[in-house]
């Protein structure tokens, strides 16, 4: 199927995008004037204001952008004949790569630097994206419906994956107190915590 091409404003309106990706990532966003926004860009002043009012809106643009294609990101599925600890494995391995990536991290980064005073902005979106129902959470879904796990809440069984994803391959490299994980530490880690899951919630004649 042909790609759709873009028209004039949408290409200007990529290329803002991008030139904010490359400068509030290198100067920050309070540095960043909306004249080097154009600069960067490739565009005037005036096409910058037409798309976006301030640069607090770029900034919740480029987010938001970042956690629906996280989404995206991770399609698996559960799968009844698969044993739980493999299939668990993938899902937690594809949530680590993508929020280990350099991108996510370093516009997370970006982002708590600017908001870290201001969270209204932030939480607003936040409180949108966790509407959304993730690969991880339809897979826990999905067990419980196949009677492999037994959960009361599941709500707070994710929040404790996300948690035990996070202590190791988020934090830690946002506050710069880690490298960035390779391939096979990032598979350990997966492995690592759907282990810990399942030794609490699977059920036991599994």
């Amino acid at each position: 199927m042909p790609t759709e091409k873009m028209t004039l404003s949408q290409k200007k309106r990529a290329a803002i995008i991008n030139a904010a990706k490359v400068t509030f990532t290198e100067f920050g966003v309070a540095a960043t004037s909306m004249d080097k926004l154009a600069e960067v860009a490739g565009v005037s002043k005036r096409t910058v204001y037409n798309h976006f009012d301030t640069k607090e809106a770029i900034v919740m643009n480029l987010m938001a952008d970042l956690w629906d294609r996280s989404f995206k990101h991770n399609v698996a599925e559960y799968q009844s004949n698969t044993p739980l600890l493999e299939q668990l494995s993938e899902v937690v391995f594809k949530e680590i790569n993508f929020i280990s990536s350099h991108e996510y991290i370093e516009l997370t980064r970006m982002a708590i630097g600017h908001f870290f005073y201001t969270p209204e902005s932030m939480n607003q979106e936040f409180q949108r994206v966790k509407k959304q129902e993730s690969a991880t959470m339809r897979w826990i879904r999905a067990a419980m419906a196949d009677k492999k796990i037994s959960v009361t809440n599941e709500e707070l069984a994710l929040q404790q994956i996300h948690s035990l994803i996070k202590g190791s391959c988020f934090w830690p490299q946002v506050m710069q107190f880690a490298d960035r994980l390779n391939h096979d530490e990032q598979q350990e880690i997966a492995n690592e915590v759907a282990k810990m899951f399942l030794c609490r919630y699977q059920n036991a004649s599994i």
